[in-house]
């Protein structure tokens, strides 16, 4: 199995867990002489069944990506800059558009608000960080689908 199915696997058992769980909730409490519509006792079984693969799955993953080197650096670490790296452009992005505000007068006579960034350069910024995000990502996900899966 290569690690992007395994990925792919991992976000359908979240799912599936989430479903559960809520069906779970429906049928735990009926009224009295009732039956509910799901029994719990199979829907906890699959639950831990489901919660089980997930765990071997993490475990696989991450063990992967700690020992899978891709341009001189393990996905883990290529993980850790694709995350910082989207971190700092939310970042950024919020800090241009809070310093894009300097229009809100109505009147002349009103004070003006002026920027203390340069906004420009920062909108530069964010181009390049966005860039690398997506040569970061491609590198990732490229690596996702050469990469066997290692099980133990």
């Amino acid at each position: 199995m290569k690690l992007a199915e395994a990925l792919q696997e991992r976000a359908d058992l979240n799912e599936r867990i989430r479903l559960l769980s809520q069906r779970l909730n429906s049928n735990s409490i009926v009224q009295e002489g009732e039956s509910p519509a799901e029994e719990p006792s199979e829907l906890l079984t699959e639950l831990n069944s489901s919660i089980s693969r997930m765990q071997e799955l993490i475990c696989a993953i991450n063990r992967t990506n700690c020992s899978t080197v891709t341009e001189g650096r393990t996905i883990t670490e290529l993980i850790a800059e694709r995350d910082c790296l989207k971190k700092k452009l939310e970042c950024l992005r919020s800090l241009v558009y809070e310093a894009s505000q300097t229009g809100r007068r109505a009147r002349n006579t009103e004070i003006k608000l002026v920027s203390t960034v340069d906004v420009k350069a920062l909108n530069s910024e964010i181009n390049e960080l966005s860039r690398q995000l997506r040569l970061v990502d491609n590198t990732i996900q490229a690596a996702n689908w050469f990469t066997e899966l290692i099980l133990k």
